[in-house]
């Protein structure tokens, strides 16, 4: 018999109910009377007085269906009503609502595939519904899902709309606006109150008495407009008009309105009929579960439904097969579900502990599948699980976040039951609904709804930031009245933490049950159905990174990341529990052969060493001698093609999705963005890379000749026993080096997990961790502003009652607001900095660094690694160090200091590793490293990784710097010198500090922390070789040339802009180029002092080759530094006035006491000879001028040979004004260094004798001709050409090759020509 509502492809399952043959057996299983008896207490209606039994008609299961049909008897009148397809007066359209995406719209919109969801996809689209109304009073809902511009209200068919005017922009539409806070209707006024996304607006308009007016979560905002125009002609249409990227879900009475207004109607009528017989028939339903049958006393037992059981009776299934003949039809009902099966399961779930509604829900379950259709049950599930999303996700946080508590416990009860929960696994929780909405918990933007003022009472704020690395000055000690506010705000912090957790268990429980993988009784276990919905879910997100509507938004993934980490480490445990073999969930890592076997498919995401196709061609001998793995001839063609076709094919991650309705004039297809509050069915993803999986797979051990040869297998392919192995089948772990262990870890599925986890936090966490902190950063300013404020209120005279009253405002307001924000950051902590998430991250990265330690011990194969391993591990210890404090520290955390050694050891590395290609990834190692020697903690444990690594460090950021990312090694040399270089102290610009020492926000430097140890193994190894210091130095020089060279060129064109008589802008990049340059001049010079301080024969020794060359460029590049930057009034002074804001760093004090440094390092720390030879190379030099080094001291021209320096010009830059960093002695090493250059150069001026121009350098001018090139014969000086042979071993004139240089006397050449004449 086919049921009412079934397809015509389906047939209903053949409950055999009555027959002539079986009627005596049938009513012979029980007494008749007491047959009689269970079937009016089931079938008793709910609306009617219960029957005497003498009066009462004598029930049988012949008489039962007749009995039915008059219990669920429904007004003929009302039903034909709601089945006239909708001609309902007052309303004009389809009876069923929906948006009109075929022609009432304006501009892109993406509308999703239930026609009832839409995203703005252009500057201001619009769209309207298929229905309009025209008398009576109608009311929709619009749930909000984001919180930006949008204008909803209602419009006629006669509006004209465009990419500037939406709803209530023109005659006859009218519109609110929450993000304003207005309402529109050619004019705007101030109206309601702000939304915020999970908000549901209720639009309703009374066409009887001509008005209109809006609800906020059901709480009336008052009427918006009087006198709507009415009459022939005007219908009004709900619309909307809302910008790109916001999103909303309409519902006009397909689901139950969440805030029904009395006297308004939906626009879309419920099924009043069928929710009437859904609502008899569950009643039925529930009085089954309530009463038991005793055949043997012959009497009814009442039972609780927990403790009620199937155990068989005919009687019992014959009177279910009756009642859901008639109830799984209505079961597929949207509308049906959520009024009647969810408010049933909610009922349950709130009346008993969570064991007893476990009981129930199971009965219910157990049942539904046992005497539902197949179709039916599953339509059903999707259905009731679509509305738990949709009430967990959106409803509002109360203080004892009791409603997300509720919908929690029902999911974990449906997800308890085995077979929904496959189910739902296998079709609904990844592919219709992402199951990560349900591992989120929401922040509350609204303080006050949320009851966070009755639990944090007291509200209390840091007075100052705590982070490593900032020089903030002392406070003083709390006050007795901080102290007490500051407990009272923690002891509301705990209590809030509680509450959370509580959730958070409750999350945890659901996806353990979800990475069960026990169950496995007739089919597929649940942890293998949830690996390969992962893993789907893990390559939508990274294919789509760019595509934002596809992406799982980051706040979801911060969430699902520890809660899935939570699940992960309990069963990891669990297992090692009952195999004393495995590992502990500490000690955990990814074996490196899960990243070349392929069984794993990682995508498209790159690997250390490159491509995976070039890779398996490269390194296939590797594969084979080192992990017993054969790679397919077949296979590599079939990889390199895929690579070939991947740029042939547009947008492939989207292209294989289906495609939903678009709101556009053609039908452009656009992939359906996934995170819409109406999730839609059919989505099909196509993975890019296949994993491969082994055919004979033998345990270790294998001999030499025993290859394993592998083929490919997409993930859905994949069994248990192709991840977990067998007796002769490693599974995941095929291909094992001999570095690593022959016991397993852990289960290879929990493996699986893990590195899908990893992948998680390199997506998006890392960069919502650091977002969030934007809500501690707010409070840091509100503070400091409030301080501001009060001071000037201390400060204030008080006859000024005007500025008075202004700063008790100032101060009202600052107020108000940290307090909500202090509230809002308590929230924050327990949900994403607590002490508990933090230690999942510094899981995470414990566990990433023993990733890379193991790859790196596989060699070559180590390239076969992804990069974000590596991503990972540099981002989760930023994260632990920036994020988490100033509430948690990391030094805190077990280990800390052998994780920070590892992790030193990891950089210093790999930051020069050779297997490593991505570019991305070694400047991320090279940042990694820079950042690391920053701070002391993190120097030391640089310090305390092996000799050996740290001298291969060292060698490494030694290494000339063309062809390299040279600025960023110099950074690491600077910071390794900061502290012991010439008023090289500071921790903020001294000259900034000197103009504006109140200013707070000043940049700020780390503290100075130089490392004595890695500057010693840098001198040794400059000294090791003939070849390492010149190589090095002359690619210093050949930098900070070029740097320098294009600071001054860059600030030119800046002077210029600022002398024109228009008004000019500078752009903010030109100005912070500039800056840059002038920051690296300064870090080439402090590096050039560091290799003179500790290795000064390089320059000064000049038995080596190379030493007076170096000299003689050092002092021409120190000479044009200085003339530069000290000229009177010259372009440097000019644009230093200016104080372009981007220019700050730019001052005469870096850069003029790094020079110093260098100057005093040759010409008064050196030996005599030495001091010496520096000096006269200086002084030869044609640009040096004393006034430069005069102008160190504040003096305008040199001091008269044996008079006392004179004081020093206020107006003028001076050293000696500088007295907090510079010390006593340093300052009087520049006077002795002044004073020995006015001796030198008086002396060598008067010994100096005119030389003939036709006798100097032909390249450089400034020395005489000294050397000659063999075989040309072409002349210039030894500087110039010793400098050109370190680039160029071409002639400067004739360009041919250089084969030797000979020194060159003109006197002894004339003397030998005229003997040879």
């Amino acid at each position: 018999m086919a049921s009412k509502g079934a397809g015509m492809a389906f047939s209903r399952k053949s409950h055999r109910l009555t027959s002539d043959a079986e009627k005596s057996r049938v009513t012979g299983i029980v007494h008749e009377k007491l047959l009689d008896d269970y079937l009016h207490r089931i079938f008793s209606s709910t609306d009617r007085a219960p029957t005497a039994a003498t009066s009462r008609k004598l029930l049988n299961f012949q008489n039962l269906p007749e009995h039915l049909d008059q219990l669920l008897h429904v007004d003929e009148e009302a039903e034909e009503e709601e089945e006239s397809q909708g001609k309902v007066e007052g309303r004009l359209g389809p009876s069923t609502v929906v948006l009109d995406h075929t022609g009432g719209f304006e501009g892109l919109l993406l509308v999703d595939d239930d026609l009832l969801g839409v995203i703005g996809h252009s500057n201001f689209g619009t769209i309207r519904s298929t229905t309009c109304v025209y008398k009576g009073k109608w009311v929709y809902e619009v749930l909000i899902s984001s919180q930006g511009l949008m204008q909803i209200g209602w419009c006629t068919i006669n509006c004209r709309f465009n990419q500037e005017e939406g709803v209530g922009d023109t005659h006859n539409s009218y519109a609110y606006d929450g993000n304003r806070v207005r309402k529109w209707n050619v004019t705007t006024t101030n109206y309601g109150k702000a939304w915020a996304a999970g908000d549901i607006v209720s639009c309703l308009i009374d066409l009887d008495e001509g008005t209109l007016s809006f609800c906020l979560n059901g709480v009336s905002l008052g009427t918006a407009f009087e006198n709507l125009s009415r009459g022939l002609g005007m219908a009004y249409f709900p619309a909307i008009s809302l910008s790109f990227k916001e999103s909303v879900a309409f519902n006009f009475g397909s689901r139950p309105l969440r805030y029904p207004v009395v006297g308004y109607r939906p626009l879309q009528d419920p099924p009043s009929a069928d929710l009437v017989r859904a609502q008899e028939l569950l009643g039925c339903f529930q009085a089954v579960l309530s009463v038991e049958l005793d055949p043997v006393q012959g009497r009814l037992v009442e039972k609780e439904s927990s403790e009620w059981q199937l155990q068989g009776q005919p009687t019992v299934l014959l009177t279910l097969a009756h009642i859901f003949h008639r109830f799984a039809p209505l079961l597929r009902k949207v509308y049906l579900v959520e009024a009647v099966l969810m408010s049933f399961l909610l009922g349950v779930v709130e009346a008993g502990t969570p064991a007893q509604a476990q009981s129930v829900v199971h009965q219910v379950l157990d049942l539904l599948w046992l005497f539902m259709e197949d179709y039916e049950m599953q339509d059903c599930l999707k259905q009731l699980m679509m509305s738990l999303l949709r009430l967990y996700r959106f409803s509002p946080i109360v203080p004892d976040l009791g409603l997300q508590i509720r919908y929690l416990r029902l999911t974990i009860a449906i997800l308890s039951h085995e077979k929904s929960r496959k189910f739902l696994l296998s079709h609904v929780l990844f592919d219709v609904l992402r199951s990560v909405v349900f591992f989120y918990i929401k922040s509350p933007l609204r303080v006050e709804e949320a009851g966070l003022q009755e639990l944090i009472p007291t509200t209390w704020w840091p007075h100052r930031s705590s982070r490593e690395g900032k020089d903030s000055k002392e406070v003083k000690d709390e006050t007795s009245e901080e102290r007490l506010r500051r407990r009272a705000y923690e002891r509301g912090c705990q209590r809030l933490k509680k509450r959370i957790e509580v959730v958070e268990e409750l999350q945890v429980q659901i996806l353990k049950l979800l990475l069960n993988n026990q169950d496995d009784n007739g089919g597929e276990a649940s942890r293998y159905i949830f690996l390969t919905k992962f893993r789907k879910f893990l390559q939508e997100n990274a294919s789509s990174r760019g595509n934002m509507p596809m992406l799982c938004p980051p706040e979801y993934m911060v969430c699902f990341l520890h809660r899935l980490i939570s699940a992960l480490r309990y069963y990891w445990d669990e297992y090692k529990a009952s195999n004393p073999c495995a590992t502990f969930s500490d000690e955990a890592y990814i074996p490196p052969q899960v990243f070349y076997n392929g069984k794993v498919d990682y995508f498209d995401l790159q690997r250390l060493g490159g491509l995976l196709s070039h890779l398996r061609k490269t390194l296939k001998d590797d594969l084979a001698s080192k992990a017993n793995i054969l790679i397919d001839p077949l296979e590599l063609q079939a990889a390199t093609m895929d690579d070939l076709d991947e740029d042939e094919e547009p947008a492939p991650a989207a292209a294989q999705r289906p495609m939903q309705a678009l709101a556009m004039g053609g039908a452009l297809p656009l992939p359906r963005p996934s995170w819409l509050s109406s999730p839609t069915l059919g989505r099909a993803n196509r993975f890019l890379s296949t994993a491969a999986v082994s055919l004979m797979t033998p345990r270790r051990p294998l001999s030499t000749s025993e290859k394993v040869k592998v083929r490919t297998l997409s993930a859905e392919q994949r069994t248990r026993e192709d991840i977990e192995g067998s007796q002769w089948n490693e599974g995941l772990l095929v291909g094992r080096p001999p570095e690593e262990p022959e016991q397993p870890l852990t289960e290879n599925s929990l493996l699986e997990v893990l590195d899908g986890a990893i992948m998680m936090y390199n997506l998006s966490v890392h960069q919502q961790l650091g977002k969030m902190v934007g809500v501690s950063d707010d409070v840091n300013e509100y503070a400091m502003a409030l301080r501001d404020t009060e001071d000037k209120l201390r400060r204030c005279p008080k006859r000024r009652k005007d500025i008075l009253a202004e700063l008790m405002k100032s101060q009202k307001v600052f107020s108000e607001k940290l307090d909500h924000l202090s509230r809002r950051l308590a929230w924050v902590h327990a949900t994403v900095y607590s002490q508990e998430k933090m230690q999942d991250i510094y899981w995470l990265l414990r566990v990433c660094l023993r990733t890379i330690e193991h790859g790196d011990r596989t060699g070559p194969l180590f390239a076969f690694m992804p990069e974000f391993y590596l991503s990972v591990a540099i981002n989760s210890y930023s994260a632990l160090k920036n994020y988490f404090g100033p509430v948690h520290s990391m030094e805190e955390l077990p280990g800390y200091e052998e994780t920070l050694t590892r992790l030193a050891a990891i950089l210093a590395k790999h930051f020069a590793d050779t297997r490593i290609v991505g570019t991305d990834i070694r400047d991320s190692l090279m940042q990694a490293l820079a950042s690391y020697v920053c701070y002391p903690n993190s120097l030391r444990a640089v310090e305390r990784i092996p000799e050996e690594q740290r001298i291969a460090m060292v060698r490494s950021l030694l290494a000339p710097y063309e062809q390299r990312p040279w600025a960023q090694t110099n950074w690491i040399l600077v910071r390794l010198w900061r502290g012991c270089g010439f008023g090289y102290r500071y921790t903020r610009l001294p000259h900034l500090l000197k103009t504006k020492p109140e200013d707070a926000n000043l940049p700020s430097l780390q503290k100075p922390c130089p490392s004595t140890l890695l500057q010693q193994h840098m001198a040794d190894l400059l000294r090791e070789g003939p070849d390492v210091a010149p190589s090095f130095l002359n690619s210093v020089l050949n930098q900070l040339n070029w740097a320098f060279s294009e600071f001054i060129g860059m600030i030119q064109e800046i002077q210029q802009a600022a002398e024109r008589l228009e008004r000019n802008f500078v752009d903010s990049r030109q100005l912070k180029v500039c800056a840059t340059c002038f920051d690296l001049s300064v870090s080439l010079l402090r590096v050039l002092e560091m290799t003179i301080t500790l290795v000064p024969e390089i320059f000064l020794d000049w038995a080596q080759p190379t030493s007076e060359m170096l000299l003689r460029r050092l002092a021409q590049l120190l000479n044009q530094v200085l003339n530069r930057v000290t000229a009177e009034r010259n372009l440097f002074d000019r644009v230093v006035t200016l104080r372009l804001p981007g220019l700050e760093s730019v001052d005469h004090y870096p850069i003029l006491v790094a020079v110093t440094g260098i100057l005093v390092r040759l010409l008064v720390h050196g030996p005599a000879s030495g001091t010496e030879r520096a000096t006269s190379v200086l002084l030869a030099d044609p640009c040096f001028q004393l006034r430069s080094i005069c102008y160190l001291l504040g003096q305008p021209e040199p001091p008269t040979p044996g008079t006392a320096l004179p004081a020093p010009d206020q107006k003028r830059f001076s050293l000696q004004s500088y007295t907090d960093y510079i010390s006593v002695e340093e300052l009087a090493q520049v006077e002795q260094m002044l004073a020995h250059l006015t001796s030198a150069s008086a002396q060598a001026a008067a010994a100096s004798l005119p030389t003939s121009e036709e006798d100097l350098c032909p390249i450089c001018y400034a020395h005489p001709i000294s050397a000659v090139f063999q075989p040309c014969g072409h002349k210039s000086c030894k500087a110039c050409i010793n400098q050109h042979l370190m680039n160029n071993k071409d002639c400067f004139f004739c360009k041919a090759t250089i084969m030797s240089v000979e020194d060159w006397d003109k006197a002894a050449s004339a003397s030998a020509t005229s003997s040879a004449a």
